[in-house]
């Protein structure tokens, strides 16, 4: 369970970050944690917990003597990936695009064998089933990702066309009190295919981004091998390497 100081600095970040995109801030520059923690009605540990979250994010820097100011390159290069640290990683509570949250059209909803492949990547054996669920991901109607998941039956017996349509892994949450909140992800790109190119409104000669790999419920079991194909404008994520001495 989330405690409620890691609730209150996980909301304050929400909406400073949003009121970072909405441009509050002209002049890329934050209150102090003095003033923030007044606005917030909270301890400025909280703040000062939020901003260094932040600040290792690069979504903001401090300059010493001056104050805590904006990342340019952040807000010139929005990501639409937003993870929260041990939060639920589901699509729907974390990607969004200019505050916007994804859509979601069931493309096809079955249940099948495991291949060889995903039993070992699943750890199940060959007489379980998976649900195999599409589903495309649109910011208003723009679609952004096809999205293909294989959930093992025996660990959701009763997932339905209706809970599908929805966010699952609050589902998971919500329903069973368990959190997906470990993954292993690949990233990367390859030529589209001609069901890319219609469901994407890709061209013939623009490739296709790639995500997949598998979600881990928050007690280590394998949830979900996920395989998601991007239109190419949206693989974009952002990270901040600090360089050591």
């Amino acid at each position: 369970m989330r405690t409620t100081a890691e609730l209150i600095y996980k909301q304050i970040i929400s909406d400073l970050k949003q009121k970072i995109f909405d441009h509050e801030f002209p002049d890329m520059k934050l209150p102090d944690e003095r003033t923030l923690a007044s606005q917030y009605d909270v301890s400025r540990s909280s703040i000062k917990r939020a901003l260094n979250r932040m600040a290792n994010d690069g979504i903001i820097f401090k300059k010493r003597g001056s104050g805590t100011f904006i990342n340019p390159l952040y807000l010139k290069n929005e990501s639409v990936f937003n993870y929260e640290e041990s939060s639920n990683l589901g699509v729907t509570d974390n990607f969004q695009m200019d505050g916007k949250k994804p859509k979601i059209k069931v493309l096809s909803f079955d249940v099948e064998r495991p291949s060889e492949e995903l039993q070992r990547d699943l750890f199940l054996d060959p007489e379980d089933f998976v649900y195999k669920i599409v589903r495309l991901r649109l910011f208003d109607d723009q679609p952004f990702m096809i999205e293909t998941g294989y959930i093992p039956i025996k660990i959701v017996p009763k997932l339905d066309q209706q809970t599908i349509k929805g966010s699952i892994f609050n589902y998971m949450q919500d329903k069973h009190n368990q959190s997906v909140t470990k993954s292993f992800l690949s990233v990367f790109a390859e030529p589209s295919t001609p069901n890319d190119r219609e469901l994407l409104g890709l061209n013939e000669h623009e490739p296709t981004g790639i995500m997949e790999g598998v979600f881990f419920l928050d007690n280590g079991t394998p949830f979900e091998y996920s395989h998601m194909r991007f239109h190419y404008k949206y693989l974009k994520f952002n990270t901040f390497v600090s360089v050591a001495q």
